[in-house]
């Protein structure tokens, strides 16, 4: 059963309807409420859908402060056909949306595994560049998790030179990246 809202309140600037064309439009609306829902229905391939949509066409007529010129029945049926149209078109577009930020999503997702891979790369690079022992001590301390007092105890070295080792293993890993973003042709600038 529809529940019915309350009558517009003539205070607000809305006059109220005449008790007959509410009962008119009541009775109308529940006349057609069947062949309106299969409208919907058979337009949109859901029940539950098309429910939802002749209840929010109800509360829209219901709101207006007249009837439409002539009879009810075939403008209902009008206007839930139009309202099932509306409902697709707007489903569509959410669709389209949806899919287009995936695929943006996806895209950006793909750059940004190229990049880190050519990140990567350079970093590989810097890394071989530089003398075995530094590149070593860079390699306890990040790959193997090993402490800058462990790696100096284990290749008789201060923890002071093992600190300068790391020191110029990063800023050459550093160096590697800048390298890599800046565009060909200013490599000295």
């Amino acid at each position: 059963m529809t529940q019915l809202p309350p009558d517009p309140d003539p205070a607000h600037g809305s006059t109220a309807e005449p008790a007959t064309d509410r009962t008119q439009f009541l009775e109308a609306f529940l006349a057609e409420r069947a062949r309106m829902e299969a409208v919907v229905t058979r337009r949109t391939g859901c029940r539950q859908t098309a429910a939802d949509l002749i209840q929010d066409l109800f509360l829209r007529l219901w709101r207006r402060p007249k009837a439409p010129e002539g009879a009810w029945g075939h403008y209902l049926i009008r206007s839930a056909g139009n309202l099932a149209i509306d409902h697709l078109r707007s489903e569509s577009a959410r669709s389209r949306l949806a899919q287009g930020m995936a695929l943006d999503e996806e895209s950006q997702s793909s750059e940004g595994a190229l990049e880190a891979g050519s990140d990567l790369r350079h970093i590989e690079a810097a890394l071989r560049a530089l003398p075995e022992r530094t590149r070593r001590i860079f390699l306890l301390n990040r790959i193997h998790g090993r402490t800058y007092l462990e790696i100096a105890r284990a290749m008789a070295l201060s923890q002071s030179a093992v600190e300068k080792h790391m020191m110029r293993a990063l800023d050459a890993c550093k160096a590697s990246l800048c390298d890599s973003t800046r565009p060909p042709g200013n490599a000295g600038s």
